[in-house]
């Protein structure tokens, strides 16, 4: 079935960019907001706009009832929910479905699955992905947890089997703390996901975080789109992304894409996902998968040329894959620099009036943002505020153009982390692509108190 118009039910960069694709795609738009975002860049952009709350995201973009009633009021067809907010919401999905309308996104019943860590890790196995040892399923007492702790050896980490993001994670060197950070992590789990359930996996101790980009047909067709290096973070948030990984080979790229491309055919699966792997000594760990599109998908579109909102758009109406898995080539390197309002040496939100606005260009310079100069950056939703995203034909080259651009790029009014990513240039372990999950809070601790 052909889309004729699509409501974005998100905010932002995302929005922005969801908009830019149906409207190449010939698509009409319709661009909620809640009444803290009337002024921004996708609701000046889109073909209709429609208020669904006030400033709090529980009162506008978390709001189910409004969303769907903007779309039936405006006529929309589809829904693109973008990433963050009700993205992996399986409900969501199905009312979505259940008005008549696409839900551009996989099947909801996949949400579900990959939604919960245990079902998704019990998914994954009978998929084949290899993963991290562990319990088999949530943590019932104590003594279980014991006796899986001595099973796999310390260190082990404590997980919520909702949610991410670091809450509910806590890391058990040896058996003495177990139950105390055990009853910490469901504490954590309850409070941050409603949810107090927790598992328990081998603590690796200093990995990278590898991802695969996947698209599926929903039909038992799949594809991998090559891999990401998400390891720089700060507080399991991710900073800075770059593909292919420097330290993932052809040969790797090739073996672990079929497995993951499988393991999606044989789910049936539909539309965008990720799959993350920790990657330690050569091995590929499952974590989780993602069933959206993720933040960093610029970096995989600029090493490929796919469009992957258009993919999500395309399998949404029921059209097959645009390219087959022996057709699409991976070239040059690509690296994304999140860039948040915040003061890079505190992490402290700075919302605010952005005076002054100059995105860099150039070749193979790309800038994802929905700010301007005038705008006010709401102090209620994420920081980041723009994406700074760099192709070269290798990682030399990548690094040097990203350099110039991050120089060109000018946002006054606001403190931003454009400053960390320049500093982190300057570091010879990045240069080399070597780091890992830990690499970057170690290096921060090393930066000295704020200036």
């Amino acid at each position: 079935m052909a889309i004729s118009k699509v409501l974005i039910a998100n905010r932002g960069e995302i929005a922005l960019r969801i908009h830019r694709a149906c409207h190449e795609m010939g698509i009409q738009t319709v661009a909620v907001h809640s009444t803290a975002d009337a002024d921004a860049m996708h609701v000046r952009l889109a073909d209709q706009s429609v208020c669904i709350g006030p400033a709090p995201a529980s009162e506008s973009y978390l709001n189910i009832p409004s969303i769907i009633a903007a779309a039936e009021i405006s006529g929309a067809d589809a829904i693109h929910p973008g990433y963050g907010f009700l993205s992996e919401n399986a409900m969501f999905a199905e009312i979505v479905e259940s008005h008549n309308m696409i839900w551009i996104g996989p099947k909801p019943e996949h949400i579900r699955t990959m939604g919960d860590k245990i079902e998704a890790k019990t998914t994954a196995a009978k998929l084949g992905l290899p993963l991290v040892p562990g319990s088999d399923g949530p943590l019932t007492s104590i003594e279980e947890a014991r006796t899986v702790a001595a099973r796999i050896g310390y260190p082990v980490i404590i997980k919520a089997a909702s949610g991410g993001g670091g809450r509910g994670m806590k890391v058990v060197n040896e058996e003495s703390q177990l139950e105390t950070l055990m009853a910490q992590a469901g504490s954590e789990a309850k409070a941050a996901f409603g949810d107090a359930t927790v598992y328990m996996e081998k603590y690796l101790g200093d990995p990278r975080h590898i991802e695969f980009q996947v698209f599926g047909d929903g039909k038992g067709n799949a594809i991998h789109v090559g891999e990401r290096d998400c390891s720089l973070q700060r507080r399991h948030q991710k900073v800075l992304e770059e593909a292919p990984s420097p330290v993932i080979s052809h040969a790797q790229r090739n073996e672990m894409g079929a497995i993951v491309a499988r393991a999606m055919a044989d789910m049936g699966y539909r539309g965008a996902g990720t799959i993350e792997f920790l990657y330690e000594n050569g091995e590929f760990y499952f974590i989780e998968m993602n069933t959206r599109l993720q933040v960093e998908h610029p970096v995989t579109e600029a090493i490929t040329g796919l469009d992957l909102v258009r993919e999500q758009i395309r399998i949404a109406e029921g059209k097959p894959l645009s390219v087959a898995q022996e057709d699409l080539e991976f070239r040059g390197h690509a690296i994304e620099c999140r860039i948040n309002a915040e003061d890079w040496r505190t992490f402290a939100p700075s919302p605010g009036t952005v005076k002054a606005f100059h995105a860099p260009g150039g070749m193979h310079v790309r800038v994802d943002s929905g700010i301007y100069a005038g705008y006010r950056i709401p102090p209620y939703y994420d920081s980041m505020i723009a994406k700074l995203i760099v192709y070269g034909r290798d990682r030399e080259g990548c690094l040097r153009r990203l350099r110039r651009a991050l120089e060109e790029f000018v946002v006054e009014g606001v403190k931003t982390t454009i400053p960390l990513h320049q500093a982190l240039l300057d570091d010879p372990e990045f240069q080399k692509g070597d780091y890992t999950i830990k690499w970057l809070e170690q290096w921060l601790a090393k930066q000295g108190p704020a200036a």
